[in-house]
């Protein structure tokens, strides 16, 4: 008696094309319709894990981690050079859903850039920011500009101590003006001192020393005058 086999049922074509286009694991350079390019590593057809994106418009590249299809983790972002054509590192540091995160390095230009934390790719928390003239700021920092406790040291030395609000100088500090010999300590508004006290500081040793020394104050309490017009002010500001 003849034996009968069941016939396996075949799939169709497209079902296993569409499995071959499935992408997953480590990939060679898969184009995007725009120019783009990607290689590296995929999960359910995501960009996930190591990888190099080329973005075709700006020339721009990063180099690093990947999380579902996002920049996420430790990567490196470059861009070509306007002038000589090579490729200079922009940013290198942490990301998190595709924006900067975490601590990380940002260069501005040869001479200026930032070091310290991210959040929603702007600068914020603790960062020192070294500007192409000279000038050093470090401190906290929000919503990319200086805020809160935070020194700026300028190239002549001269330096300020003391609080910031959106990248001025803004509450109580004390400037040294080391070049004269002098230090001012006070309050700030809007990068303008209100008031406050100056006393000779280390004028003997300064390159610049003024021609006479700060006279002495003959107040009993200067402290308590300074006080008062430092709570006049406040007033003056709330009203």
């Amino acid at each position: 008696m003849p034996v009968s086999k069941c016939l396996k049922k075949s799939e169709p074509l497209w079902r296993e094309w569409e499995k071959k286009a499935q992408k997953n694991g480590p990939r060679r350079q898969v184009y995007a319709v725009n120019g783009d390019r990607y290689l590296g590593e995929w999960k359910d057809n995501m960009k996930h894990g190591k990888g190099t994106q080329i973005w075709k418009k700006k020339g721009a590249i990063y180099e690093g981690d990947w999380k579902f299809g996002k920049r996420d983790g430790y990567g490196t972002l470059s861009l070509p050079d306007p002038e000589t054509g090579k490729y200079r590192k922009v940013y290198s540091g942490w990301w998190k859903g595709d924006k900067k995160s975490g601590y990380g390095i940002q260069f501005f230009g040869p001479k200026e850039y930032y070091e310290g934390e991210w959040c929603g790719s702007q600068r914020s928390g603790w960062g020192r920011m070294y500007y192409s003239n000279g000038n050093i700021y470090e401190g906290q920092w929000r919503n990319d500009k200086p805020d809160g406790e935070g020194m700026l040291r300028l190239k002549n030395g001269n330096r300020y101590e003391g609080y910031w609000q959106r990248g001025l100088k803004n509450g109580s500090g004390r400037f040294f003006h080391l070049d004269h010999g002098q230090l001012f300590e006070g309050f700030w508004v809007d990068d303008v001192a209100k008031c406050g006290t100056m006393i000779d500081f280390g004028r003997d040793e300064a390159p610049e020393p003024t021609q006479f020394p700060i006279p002495k104050i003959k107040l009993l309490d200067p402290d308590i005058v300074l006080e008062e017009a430092l709570a006049t002010f406040k007033n003056t500001q709330e009203d």
